[in-house]
């Protein structure tokens, strides 16, 4: 855009982007977690960003109302918006699940992961109760796509080095279990290569449970349909992502699952003024429908919305200016998936070939591909610069799981003293004389 033609205005309620597939190595230690996210306010120097969330559109009016962090809502006005607001967990009416689930779609999450999981191990360590032991030791992971499998891929690996410097606690102790309700993991990769992802998880003794799913986990005890039952402090939830619920508010037209509906342009269908894109919009797979399926839509993944990013900022200045708006399409280039350290699986499109890898080859292809995705030359170096300190230094296992409540020991200390109990019992005495 010209100098002085419009002004962008970003509102979210995180002053940052996170790059979600990082969300696992960032929960195994091997990626700095503020790495692994991207200031707005730096990589966005013309826009204004805004940190609170849009509670209400108005689109008579075309104006948003805003919940900033602190003080007073107030409407934000708008000749043009544009809907990213992303995915989150989907979950289910499982009894337990809010109360002990941990699920990995932010950095605070990984964070906490990471420190939850190096902390049962600390547990595991310094008690004699046997009880207490098993269920600090045992690992649940509901969810066997990329998130899922990722995840316990790179948490079995850190906890396989952290139990290392343990006396109490060994690889042989612990017990990872990976639920999930289709019949397969990893069904972006294909049949084969998710076939693959199993039996090496399998290998390394993660428990894979298909077509099965978990009816509760009320105080950590986790009742599988297939009638398994175990006792988990960990409970890790991966099991698919919804569209940000939040869009209900919004009066826009909405697809079966709740995505905002978009055609191919990836304008909201019945506006000129609206666009959507990334996990949040429903929109048509071009090259899908030309290959003849007539539901084919674009799955929510970064290949996706990365390239859906760069065709809706043309189109909103095309829209702008009176011009014509473009089509989005793009063929899958297949897809990566890191199962740990120098472990993992890869599906390669080029035209009508599949190239099919695994093992240290897919490994690299998936960090060479997520590494040049990250967004800004400043993240990708830091990430290059973390898995190169990586080949030389051994893996941290350092725990902070004080950082989940990082006042609480300045509390106890600053908090009043107690009354002595004599001048206790003066001041109860004074008090009933004067009654």
């Amino acid at each position: 855009m010209r100098y002085g033609e419009a002004t962008v205005t970003v509102v979210d309620p995180r002053s940052y982007m996170t790059y979600q597939p990082f969300l696992p190595e960032a929960a195994a230690g091997n990626i700095s977690p503020r790495h692994v996210v991207v200031p707005l306010r730096r990589v966005l120097p013309k826009a204004e960003v805004l940190t609170g969330r849009v509670t209400t559109i108005d689109q008579d009016r075309k104006v948003a109302a805003i919940a900033p962090l602190v003080g007073e809502a107030y409407e934000l006005p708008f000749d043009y918006l544009v809907i990213a607001m992303g995915a989150v967990s989907r979950t289910f009416p499982i009894p337990g699940l809010a109360e002990q689930g941990i699920g990995m779609k932010g950095i605070e999450e990984a964070i906490g992961l990471r420190n939850h999981v190096l902390e049962q191990l600390d547990k595991a360590d310094s008690t004699t109760d046997e009880e207490v032991r098993r269920k600090a030791l045992t690992f649940v992971f509901v969810g066997g796509g990329f998130a899922g499998a990722e995840t316990i891929g790179e948490v079995e690996d850190l906890a396989r080095d952290a139990a290392k410097y343990y006396n109490n606690v060994s690889r042989e102790d612990m017990r990872f279990i990976l639920v999930d309700a289709a019949d397969k993991i990893l069904p972006e990769v294909g049949p084969k290569l998710g076939a693959y992802g199993k039996k090496h998880l399998e290998s390394r003794g993660v428990e894979v449970y298909l077509s099965t799913s978990m009816d509760s986990c009320v105080d950590g005890h986790v009742v599988l349909k297939n009638g398994l039952e175990v006792d988990s402090s960990t409970i890790v939830w991966t099991a698919g992502v919804k569209p940000n619920p939040a869009l209900s508010r919004f009066g826009l037209p909405l697809g079966p699952r709740g995505h905002v509906d978009t055609a191919a342009t990836l304008q909201v269908q019945g506006t000129d003024y609206i666009w959507a894109a990334g996990d949040n919009a429903q929109v048509p797979d071009m090259i899908g429908r030309k290959n003849g399926n007539p539901n084919a839509w674009c799955p929510p993944n970064a290949q996706h919305a990365l390239r859906q990013a760069k065709v809706l900022g043309d189109n909103v200045i095309s829209g702008m200016r009176g011009f014509p708006q473009k089509e989005y399409s793009h063929a899958n280039k297949g897809a990566v998936a890191g199962l740990g350290l120098h472990k993992g699986v890869a599906m390669i499109v080029m035209g009508k070939m599949k190239i099919k890898l695994k093992g240290r080859l897919a490994w690299y292809m998936h960090r060479a591909y997520h590494g040049m995705a990250m967004p800004t030359f400043n993240r990708k170096i830091r990430v290059f610069a973390d898995w190169t300190l990586g080949m030389f230094l051994k893996r941290e296992v350092v725990s902070l799981g004080a950082m989940e409540t990082p006042r609480e020991e300045f509390y106890e200390a600053a908090k009043p003293a107690p009354a002595p109990a004599a001048k206790a019992e003066e001041s109860e005495s004074a008090k009933a004389k004067a009654s």
